[in-house]
């Protein structure tokens, strides 16, 4: 297999809580062999949302940022606070400025495309710094996330051994 060394993976064709799980035990493997910063996103909101936003878990310390904002009974809005995903975007944003290996962040969402907000900030540090990025996408962003990331990416099926392939190369781990 091979992707071009492009340094930012974008795992895509499962639900995003799948994705998640696979973040989490990979990340929990690779923090053995290397410095692993960034955000995993626990749902939590409640049964019916619209969306289901609850926290993001960092990476590099276990600091809990909650991303769910309660919207009132029957509402079909979004959940998601941006306040909650900006702190993790500017936490992450400093994890990377102190050294790290590999930035895994949760995914590229609508307050990163259509607001610039949430997660960008570590999206521009890990990019700014050559960190290798591990992240998802959801079809619905592709147009924003093209024009961040341009041609510096290359698609990860949501499978252990081509995610753990692609980080080995990148992270230049053997």
């Amino acid at each position: 297999m091979n992707h071009d060394m492009k340094r930012i993976g974008v795992v895509r064709g499962r639900p995003s809580a799948e994705i998640q799980r696979l973040f989490r035990e990979l990340a929990t493997r690779w923090r053995q062999t290397a410095r692993i910063v960034g955000v995993i996103e626990e749902s939590g909101g409640p049964d019916g949302a619209a969306c289901n936003a609850g926290q993001l878990i960092s990476l590099a310390d276990g600091a809990s940022f909650s991303i769910f904002q309660d919207l009132g009974r029957g509402s079909t809005a979004c959940n998601v606070h941006p306040d909650g995903a900006l702190s993790a975007g500017e936490a992450v944003r400093r994890n990377i400025e102190a050294g790290c290996d590999l930035v895994v962040l949760s995914k590229f969402g609508k307050l990163e495309a259509e607001q610039r907000g949430g997660l960008m900030p570590a999206f521009i540090a890990a990019a700014e710094s050559n960190v290798p990025i591990l992240t998802s996408v959801s079809a619905k962003f592709d147009v924003a996330w093209r024009q961040f990331a341009e041609d510096a990416y290359c698609s990860l099926s949501a499978d252990y051994d081509v995610i753990e392939e692609w980080c080995r190369t990148v992270c230049d781990r053997g």
